[in-house]
């Protein structure tokens, strides 16, 4: 058990006194062009998606004939 919690203590000393953070600003502003990416890279599958879907139903449509 002694291990664990050292374990933790260490760890949370090495995040406190090591590490450097991102600046709060730059972190949000990292974050809304995250979410903008994603928001335009689901969209371009979503309509990729359709137009095959589409093009498949007429496929479909077109052999049944």
């Amino acid at each position: 058990m002694a291990g664990i919690v050292n374990y933790i203590s260490e760890s949370f000393n090495e995040l406190k006194n090591h590490v450097t953070w991102t600046p709060w600003a730059e972190a949000q502003r990292l974050t809304v062009v995250v979410i903008v990416f994603s928001v335009i890279f689901s969209l371009a599958i979503w309509g990729i998606d359709t137009v095959f879907s589409g093009l498949i139903e007429y496929y479909f449509t077109l052999v049944k004939s």
